[in-house]
């Protein structure tokens, strides 16, 4: 249950998390597509950066909901 007052930091929360799934996904996706352009292997480096993103991205919410959770404990 949400706390009154805290529905606010759920919405922040929740936003950077979509916007940081967003990026890192997106510069991994980028990122696989120009080596693919540099060595001509079109689809593969792209479905490595997709991959590699998501997992930064899962990597960096990880940290966004342990830090999230901090502020509980006060």
């Amino acid at each position: 249950m949400i706390e009154p007052g805290r529905a606010g930091a759920y919405l922040a929360l929740f936003g950077e998390i979509g916007l940081v799934l967003l990026v890192t996904t997106l510069a991994g996706v980028l990122a696989g597509y120009w080596v693919d352009q540099q060595l001509g292997t079109l689809p593969v480096m792209v479905l490595v950066g997709l991959l590699a993103g998501m997992g930064m991205g899962a990597l960096a919410v990880r940290r966004l909901i342990n830090r999230f959770l901090a502020t509980f404990d006060d």
